[in-house]
């Protein structure tokens, strides 16, 4: 199974990573949400999420799009609610009803006995975050009466892979905007120069899971970003570190 998550209207990104799902030959690819907004290629991304035909969650960003007046209840930053309001004038009928398909969770049988549970945030809101320094006993609440073995979600931009008693929690990281450092209000986040993804794979009893990173044209992005009239591209344009290590 392919992960996805966080595409954020980086289609370049999102191009990059297609090619190689497509040399890993997964049977099933899974999109754990936020996907048009941020970047300045929402239209090609949403086609391009329509051709896969694959299960879509529902992140907090495509909520906001769906319902921009909740944009600050969804904790998109104030500094984002132009972007926003550009991507939904750039969208149409059928984006906005391919929006409203997405799912809040997605449970799928792996075997007879292990199944996988995807969502964004957490199964019970996708504006709750999962890092490796999250509590416990806050995991614990997130998670209150999941049986599935494996927990996969999205939102923060960072790939971590971690065991938490007997399950495991996974997040591929963010195909267009994977971030150096989890994000902290008033520091804007750094980009780093690929694209993430992963992919879980069963034999018999065995589960492996591989964490990939793509790379990708970052100036691409940026000479799009600075052509288009994306309302936030000066603060977009910062986000790569001059240096990358």
């Amino acid at each position: 199974i392919a992960l996805i998550s966080d595409i954020h209207a980086n289609y370049i990104a999102l191009t990059a990573v297609l090619a190689d799902i497509q040399a890993q030959k997964p049977d099933q690819v899974i999109f754990l949400g936020d996907a048009a907004t941020i970047g300045s290629q929402p239209n090609e991304t949403l086609d391009a999420l329509k051709a896969l035909g694959c299960v879509c969650i529902q992140g907090n960003h495509d909520a906001a799009v769906l319902d921009p007046k909740r944009a600050t209840e969804l904790q998109i930053a104030s500094q984002l609610h132009s972007s926003l309001d550009w991507c939904v004038e750039h969208m149409s009928a059928d984006d906005f009803k391919f929006l409203r398909s997405f799912r809040p969770t997605y449970e799928l049988a792996l075997d007879a006995k292990l199944s996988l549970l995807c969502f964004h945030g957490s199964p019970l809101s996708n504006t709750d975050l999962i890092l490796a320094t999250t509590a416990p006993e806050i995991i614990d609440g997130f998670f209150a009466g999941q049986t599935s073995a494996i927990w996969t979600g999205g939102h923060s931009h960072i790939q971590m892979l971690q065991r938490h008693g007997d399950k495991l929690i996974l997040n591929p990281g963010s195909v267009g905007s994977a971030f150096q450092h989890a994000y902290m209000p008033g520091l804007a986040p750094q980009f780093l120069p690929w694209a993430e993804y992963a992919i879980v794979s069963t034999e018999g009893e065995v589960v492996s899971m591989d964490l990939r990173r793509v790379p990708f044209d970052t100036q691409k992005v940026l000479r799009h970003v600075a052509e288009s009239s994306y309302p936030f591209k000066a603060g977009w344009l910062n986000q790569y570190p001059q240096n990358p290590t």
